[in-house]
């Protein structure tokens, strides 16, 4: 009895597997299907793609992040105070050389203004009696614009060396901070830092110190040979009074 029902039911599906199907419904079917296959293969693309940029960007953090937090970690205070330390000493040494470049160019500039004074003067006491009044007016100009601008640059250098001076006690207490932190080698560099400093400094005084010597000179020679030129015009005047009464 079950051998017949078997065989009843296996020649129902061969018939229907034989009967000719809506081919219409297949295809249209066929699409549904290849459009739900596309749709969930681009929604499995997205997910696969989200998965790995949350990975990389897992990835990237862990990458910065991990590091820095067990390079801080490492860190005992005695080494962030020297690095501190080390800091200052390069912070001042900067301060340092740049106020040294300008008070030793402001006092270049100075005794540059000083000789070129001098020489003026020398001009004017060399000519002295032998100009006309517009040349004698013109060369006294050109003295006292020289005077002027000496007396600026001289100015100039009070004032860059008052920035210096106050660079030179911060890069001492910088060598102090150095030295007590444990940074020797930062201690050592900004004292020589310092000593070169006060070397260079000192050259460019002792140029100024010798420009405002020679203009000392130059004063005091004005004085007498002024002094000597009107002692004369006071003789000529004398002889001419004394002749114009003779011939009275």
């Amino acid at each position: 009895m079950q051998a017949v029902r078997c065989s009843m039911c296996a020649g129902r599906i061969a018939g229907a597997l034989q009967r000719p199907t809506n081919k219409r419904f297949i295809s249209s079917d066929n699409g549904v299907l290849g459009t739900l296959n596309s749709s969930a293969q681009k929604l499995q693309d997205s997910t696969n793609t989200t998965h790995m940029s949350k990975a990389s960007l897992s990835v990237g953090l862990g990458l910065y992040a991990v590091p820095f937090t067990q390079q801080v970690e490492n860190l005992s205070y005695d080494s962030l105070i020297r690095r501190a330390a080390s800091v200052v000493t390069d912070s001042s040494s900067t301060f340092l050389s740049q106020t040294t470049l300008a008070l030793t160019d402001s006092l270049a500039e100075y005794a540059k203004a000083v000789h070129t004074r001098i020489a003026l003067q020398r001009q004017y006491l060399a000519t002295l009696g032998k100009l006309s009044p517009a040349e004698d007016d013109s060369l006294w100009r050109l003295i006292n614009n020289q005077r002027a601008e000496a007396a600026d640059r001289l100015s100039q250098c009070k004032h860059y060396e008052t920035t210096w001076t106050f660079a030179m006690d911060m890069s001492k207490m910088a060598v102090e901070a150095a030295y007590v932190s444990g940074a020797e080698q930062a201690s050592i560099t900004i004292r020589t830092n310092i000593q070169l400093s006060q070397a260079q400094i000192d050259e460019a005084k002792k140029g100024s110190a010798e420009a405002d010597k020679k203009l000392a000179e130059t004063k005091a020679d004005e004085i007498q040979r002024m002094a000597e030129y009107h002692a004369f015009l006071q003789d000529n005047d004398h002889d001419m009074h004394e002749a114009y009464l003779r011939e009275d």
